[in-house]
């Protein structure tokens, strides 16, 4: 961000996406300790994230009075379920019509938002959990009301903890299914990776080492280079070789269908999130 805010910040909603935002934005820098704050539903889990990351923390919606009057930037982070109820808890606790509202739950139109925060800028985002340590990709939306000025300053939030697209709302589904939820998918197979070394007499220590390399280094190279995952592959895979052996082994299990479903019914579940 252009510039360090000064208790301006609101992060309702610690939970895990909330503390990635939160962490990722103080190690870069992006805002002070003292320029951001967060709220959670209970005394407990408010003690909790505060330890965790290291800022303030109100147990509730209406400790932080005084502090939602002057945000400038609310980033709603609760459950897709939650997030009309808390928007008009915002509204009635005197959010300035000044303040951006950014929500990232999953299936939660704009419009939806936009509807209960009447006189607010929202900007819709969908992060993923690697904004903890800044390597997170997030698409972001702005509503009617959203002014480049505010588009640009969500992207700046983003942008802090890892990369940021524009995209079409229509997209945002998809975007859920395939970025939101895809470190999941990639832990997944990491997982088994490593499984699969133990099996063939690696220390767990060991495997889980490589295949973290492995995972790191492919990834860098259909960055760096641009070529396509395909072409890439066909790099590693000599002719009569142990390659060629494992990709027929990971084809037969349908692994590249399976994979492809997989993001089409998360898209399907997102659909359905915003009620």
């Amino acid at each position: 961000m252009s510039r360090r805010a000064d208790s301006a910040i609101g992060v309702i909603g610690a939970g895990v996406v909330g503390r990635a935002l939160i962490q990722g934005m103080l190690s870069s820098g992006a805002v002070s300790r003292s320029g951001i704050w967060a709220v959670t539903r209970s005394g407990a889990s408010a003690e909790h994230a505060a330890k965790d990351a290291g800022v303030t923390v109100y147990a509730g919606l209406r400790k932080a009075r005084a502090s939602i009057a002057k945000a400038e930037t609310i980033l709603l982070c609760v459950k897709p379920k939650d997030v009309v109820a808390v928007a008009r808890e915002l509204r009635e606790l005197g959010l300035p019509s000044r303040a951006l509202v950014i929500s990232t739950a999953s299936g939660v139109a704009l419009a939806t938002l936009e509807k209960v925060l009447a006189d607010v800028a929202v900007v819709r985002a969908m992060p993923n959990t690697p904004c903890v340590v800044r390597e997170g990709i997030t698409a972001i939306c702005g509503g009617a009301r959203a002014s480049v000025e505010h588009v640009r300053r969500a992207r700046a939030i983003f942008e802090s903890v890892g990369r940021c697209v524009e995209l079409q709302e229509t997209l945002f589904d998809a975007v859920t299914g395939l970025s939101g939820s895809g470190p999941a998918y990639l832990y997944l197979v990491m997982e088994a990776l490593a499984d699969g070394g133990v099996r063939v007499g690696l220390p767990r220590d060991i495997a889980m080492e490589l295949v973290v390399q492995v995972a790191r280094g492919a990834a860098e190279m259909v960055r760096q280079t641009g070529r396509h995952p395909a072409r890439l592959r066909e790099d590693v895979t000599t002719p009569a070789g142990c390659t060629i052996g494992a990709l027929l082994i990971l084809e037969d299990g349908k692994i590249r269908s399976v994979l492809a479903r997989a993001v089409e019914e998360a898209t399907r579940i997102a659909r359905g999130l915003g009620g």
